[in-house]
């Protein structure tokens, strides 16, 4: 049995500025699974970076408030709130509250740096 608390997991800041805890990777860990979770946090009054992935993505809001930029489309998001983002999506995040944005980023197929593009906003 594999149980990963976000504690006990190294914190580092992604290539999209947010602060990230990886829980679960294939690549890493023997697992037997297509997709890699990480638990993610913006803090008050910043953003992550424009960016694209070739994979989808889906957030699920922990808690906190933000605004979610997914090509054209912004839309305000909170606590208990899933969001899909499509392949190939040019995407940002902002945190519009006064606490950490924080959520967990589930990628299928797993994250990979070479599947990501990073832009200045």
């Amino acid at each position: 049995m594999l149980v990963k608390y976000p504690k006990d997991c190294l914190e580092f800041t992604a290539g999209d500025d947010s602060i990230l805890r990886e829980l679960l990777h294939p690549d890493k860990m023997d697992l037997q699974i297509r997709y890699s979770l990480a638990n993610a946090k913006v803090p008050a009054g910043q953003k992550t970076r424009l960016h694209r992935l070739r994979t989808s993505e889906v957030y699920y809001i922990l808690s906190g408030q933000g605004v979610m930029h997914i090509n054209e489309e912004s839309l305000e998001v909170g606590s208990q709130c899933a969001v899909y983002i499509p392949p190939y999506s040019n995407q940002y995040i902002e945190n519009t509250g006064n606490s950490d944005l924080e959520f967990l980023c589930i990628v299928d197929p797993a994250w990979h740096q070479a599947d990501e593009d990073v832009f200045d906003n």
